[in-house]
């Protein structure tokens, strides 16, 4: 019996310790601007430490469109569990929270909830990004081209893991893109 006690207590004792260790991690800095015209389009998901969702996710693209209110409709779309697998579509819708950096989004799927959405890489030429969230559970490494040259999604990688995250959990998402290598 003491020992089933003690095993409670050490495990209680120790997801204390890892959510202060999480708790502790430094504000998650975001890029400086984000000129949300640049941004929009189509970004193909390279990489990421998926949501229940995107566990199985295949040629995953994440579109954006700035609507006439602000605010930002979101189409993500994949096939599920394989190249040929049923077509899954969200679609969530974008808020924009920090102006005047554009780099903090509030990303609803249901009403009313926002789940946060930070931008904290993004090039010059608005080709390569990683979106990040404060909690470090889920990040993004995305792209404008379905693959991306290997050094340089090792140096996306390190951002990721400087940045807080366990890059262990990163998964490499499969992208195959026949004829245009355009999105569906």
């Amino acid at each position: 019996m003491a020992t089933r006690k003690s095993r409670i207590l050490l495990a209680g004792a120790g997801a204390l310790m890892l959510s202060a260790c999480r708790a502790s991690l430094p504000p998650l800095a975001t890029v400086d601007h984000v000129d949300i015209d640049r941004f929009m389009g189509d970004w193909y998901v390279i990489a990421n430490i998926p949501t229940f969702i995107e566990k199985e996710a295949y040629n995953a693209v994440e579109s954006y469109r700035l609507r006439d209110d602000g605010t930002i409709a979101t189409t993500f779309r994949f096939r599920k569990g394989g190249f040929d697998g049923p077509l899954k579509e969200y679609r969530p819708r974008g808020f924009v929270r920090d102006d005047p950096s554009n780099a903090v989004w509030g990303m609803q799927f249901i009403w009313p909830i926002k789940a946060d959405y930070r931008i904290t890489w993004l090039d010059e030429n608005y080709t390569h990004t990683v979106i990040s969230r404060k909690q470090r559970d889920y990040v993004w490494i995305m792209a404008r081209t379905p693959v991306i040259p290997e050094g340089l999604y090792l140096q996306l990688v390190g951002h990721v893991q400087q940045s807080g995250y366990d890059v262990t959990q990163l998964r490499r998402v499969p992208q195959r893109w026949e004829s245009t290598g355009s999105p569906p």
